[in-house]
């Protein structure tokens, strides 16, 4: 049987019902034959994998595996463009948790955490907020001055056949950071230097501040070391505003401290290490202690509560100012009455002066025994305040504030209270007619009223102190309106100015 086809043309050719029938039958078997040949080689797949699990010793297979997945992985990666940064959680020892991981962790939860589908939340110990971290294998995108990066959290479970005693501890977290080879410089340097300083400034504005006080040497609970410091919850509300002074000092103390908190560069221009002195003396109840809190709050600080009494000697001074965090207050108040620091000097020179060449010997003794009388408690040296003060040791951390307060400024030794010690001297003295009306707005709400102008003249002539201006200012009951407190604090000023008489 034949068919003739024609092909555009008058032209024919002749095709058999055979020969089609042929060609179509041989398709058909090189076909199966791709299939025969398909279903062997999986069968042999499967084989050699059974032969694999049952007769290769785990640790083997666990070599093999990590050797193909490693010689795959460097085989594609020729021949891409992205380069790879790990940061692991722990470097050196086991249980030391690597700085770097700490940092990006707290920038990619500052940062980057809206950008992520899966997070995971925590309370951190010393921290105040609610801190959102990256799921185990999220993905999340960053941009720098225009390049894009990628960081993954990654979390994997070693399978080492060694015992750990500690929990979890098989359990290998990082964070690969991705980014395109041509922005290597740019991230390497700049990028990375930008990641760690704004995740050491999250750290700060979410901490939680604190209040410490020096103890004896004793070991710390969570910690499992020897510390000298014990510490609670830093909360107290006072502020520059509701500080009862003269705005115009206010204003001073406040743009002092502003600028020295900017001044880590111009710090390390001038070859000083980056601290500062402040002296507050004046009479009792004029607001020392306020102020402290005021410029901890300001600056965001915490605050270093030192008790010279406490302290054995200088060694263990160093120890204590060592142990001091950056961005923090150290504050020794009524330093005129926590050691025997002012007038040993010259009260030794005066007595040497007395006495004649036969009695020098007797009279060593004396001074001596006198001295290690006075200090039996702590053998702290004004030399050894001075050079935690402005020594060498006065180098170790930065950002600090060192603050002494006195009733007596003319008691203390003018070596320990020289500019450059303490570089920034402010009187805090009794209440004038412009801290009266800080108070009279922060207690009463009210920033004229008929009595004003008696009381700046009561304020005028006598001497009050801040505190009992408030004291009196602050309602005793309920019932006690404006007029009865302004009235009570008029009385007040009548009777202290008949005492002064």
């Amino acid at each position: 049987m034949d068919i003739l086809v024609q092909n555009g043309g008058p032209k024919k050719r002749k095709i058999t019902f055979f020969r089609i029938l042929e060609k179509n039958l041989l398709m058909m078997m090189n076909t199966n034959h791709l299939f025969i040949k398909f279903g062997s080689f999986l069968a042999s797949i499967m084989f050699v994998k059974a032969m694999y699990e049952q007769y290769l010793p785990h640790r083997w297979r666990n070599s093999i595996s990590s050797i193909l997945y490693r010689y795959m992985y460097q085989f594609l990666s020729s021949f891409s463009p992205y380069h790879h940064i790990t940061f692991e959680e722990f470097t050196g020892e086991r249980f030391n948790r690597s700085e770097a991981f700490t940092i990006i962790e707290t920038y990619l939860s500052e940062k980057t955490s809206e950008k992520a589908r899966r997070l995971k939340g925590n309370f951190v110990k010393d921290g105040k907020d609610l801190v959102l971290g990256l799921a185990d294998n999220e993905e999340v995108f960053d941009e720098y001055e225009g390049v894009k990066v990628w960081w993954k959290c990654r979390r994997s479970v070693s399978r080492s056949q060694t015992i750990n005693i500690y929990p979890g501890s098989n359990d290998r977290r990082n964070f690969q950071l991705t980014f395109h080879g041509r922005n290597r410089d740019l991230i390497t340097k700049s990028y990375m230097a930008y990641i760690i300083e704004e995740g050491k400034a999250i750290t700060i504005r979410k901490r939680q501040r604190k209040l410490f006080t020096n103890v004896k040497e004793q070991k710390g609970a969570t910690s499992g070391r020897w510390t000298l410091w014990s510490h609670v919850e830093f909360k107290h509300p006072a502020t520059f505003d509701t500080l009862g002074m003269a705005e115009s000092k206010k204003n001073y103390i406040m743009n002092d401290l502003v600028r020295f908190s900017n001044a880590k560069d111009y710090y390390a221009k001038i070859g000083k290490p980056w601290k500062r002195g402040y002296l507050l003396y004046g009479p009792p109840g004029t607001g020392k202690s306020t102020m402290i809190v005021a410029i901890a709050n300001l600056l965001e600080y915490d605050i270093y509560d030192l008790e010279l009494t406490m302290v054995a000697d200088n060694t263990q001074l160093r120890r204590l100012l060592i142990e001091t965090s950056n961005k923090s207050i150290i504050v020794i108040e009524d330093i005129d009455c926590s050691l025997d620091l002012t007038g040993q000097r010259s009260s030794m020179k005066e007595e040497k002066a007395k006495t004649n060449e036969d009695e020098k010997d007797e009279v060593k003794k004396v001074l001596k025994d006198r001295v290690q009388g006075e200090n039996k408690k702590s053998q702290v040296t004004l030399s050894g305040l001075l050079n935690m003060i402005d020594g060498i040791w006065s180098a170790v951390g930065e950002e600090r504030l060192i603050i002494f307060t006195t009733n007596h400024i003319e008691k203390l030794d003018q070596a320990l209270i020289r500019r450059g010690r303490m570089d920034v001297h402010i009187e805090l003295s009794y209440c004038c007619f412009e801290s009266f009306k800080v108070l009279a707005n922060n207690y009463l709400d009210v920033k004229t009223h008929r009595l004003f102008e008696t009381i700046k003249g009561f304020l005028e002539e006598t001497k009050m102190n801040p505190a009992d201006v408030a004291e009196n200012l602050m309602p005793k009951s309920l019932e006690l309106d404006v007029d009865d407190c302004l009235e009570n604090l008029v009385e007040a000023l009548k009777k202290a100015k008949m005492d002064d008489q």
